[in-house]
């Protein structure tokens, strides 16, 4: 069973002023269609095939950049579109903002975190919140397209919460504002899918 390019839950311009219409769209039909279709020529006829994209990143050969690259492609950006709403924003509840205060402090301190992961991740790469055995939760980021599923990583967990800081994210709107792109992001999170990767990770 190859992968395929999953269909975004809203319209590209549903995410209007916080990511503009053009950039949705290329990064949709154009980026991550990219890393699909060149992840599934990674796994054809090798010991990958037929598994889940967890399965094969969490038992990734750091080396073999083909599946790191585009299997990283094709998870991160599953997970991004999936935590993004037009009615995002606002703040988590329940069993989710509980751990965020236990593993920060306060959601306000969480939201710096985060912001900072993403801000000071140098060159192109993401941000992460993780979820942990037992429900505590870390902030990292990564480089390039790898996340806390592959080996050696960083902080590890499950990703809950992925913001993407490459320029292709952001650049037609934001050109070199990245932080003011990172502010944004908080405006659009849907928090209560990232409540359900809370429950299904822990």
């Amino acid at each position: 069973m190859s992968f395929e390019l999953p269909k975004l839950s809203y319209a590209y311009d549903a995410l209007e002023p916080h990511i503009d219409a053009r950039t949705m769209e290329i990064h949709h039909s154009k980026h991550h269609n990219g890393y699909t279709s060149k992840l599934n020529a990674a796994v054809e006829g090798t010991a990958h095939e037929g598994k889940s994209i967890e399965d094969i990143l969490s038992n990734l050969d750091m080396d073999d950049k083909a599946v790191r690259n585009n299997g990283g492609g094709f998870y991160n950006h599953r997970l991004f579109w999936e935590v993004m709403s037009p009615n995002g924003g606002g703040n988590p509840s329940g069993a989710l903002a509980d751990a965020i205060n236990a593993s920060f402090g306060s959601f306000e301190a969480f939201k710096d975190e985060f912001a900072t992961a993403a801000k000071t991740q140098f060159g192109s790469g993401w941000a992460w919140l993780c979820v942990h055995a037992g429900g505590k939760l870390t902030v990292c980021g990564t480089p390039n397209q790898d996340n806390s599923l592959m080996p050696g990583v960083g902080c590890g967990g499950t990703p809950i919460l992925g913001l993407d800081v490459w320029e292709h994210a952001y650049y037609l709107n934001y050109q070199n504002r990245r932080p003011d792109y990172v502010e944004a992001f908080f405006n659009v999170i849907n928090w209560d899918a990232v409540a359900d990767k809370f429950e299904a990770g822990k």
